[in-house]
């Protein structure tokens, strides 16, 4: 179960990384994917990406040098994230499949890391 729990960790984090690599760089389909389609303020968009792209390294340097319980902590507490996201995505005109089959399904993925976490 301890590799499971530091893989899921890992992938999560560099899954945020990707995102926030992806809203500096290609910010309107990156907007797109997100479920809130976007045609200006790229500067927010980009600076979107460089806050998802700072949780990701944060959690992997918290997984590194603090170790399982500290990331569980740290999951539980960015949950709030893409909970938030799916809130976000349906107020603003965005399908339910993309609120809840992305933002509330990587909020589920992400209390799973944390308890497997907390279980190490």
């Amino acid at each position: 179960m301890t590799v499971v729990a530091y893989a899921l960790a890992v992938v999560l984090n560099l899954f945020i990384v990707y995102i926030g690599v992806n809203f500096m760089f290609r910010p309107y389909s990156a907007a797109a994917g997100y479920g809130v389609p976007a045609t200006q303020d790229r500067a927010y968009l980009e600076i979107k990406g460089v806050r998802d792209a700072t949780f990701g390294v944060a959690g992997l340097a918290v997984l590194v040098f603090a170790g399982a319980h500290a990331e569980a902590w740290y999951m539980l507490a960015v949950t709030l994230a893409p909970l938030g996201d799916t809130l976000i995505v349906l107020r603003h005109g965005g399908t339910k499949a993309v609120a809840f089959g992305i933002h509330f399904a990587t909020a589920m993925v992400m209390l799973v890391s944390a308890g497997l976490l907390f279980a190490v």
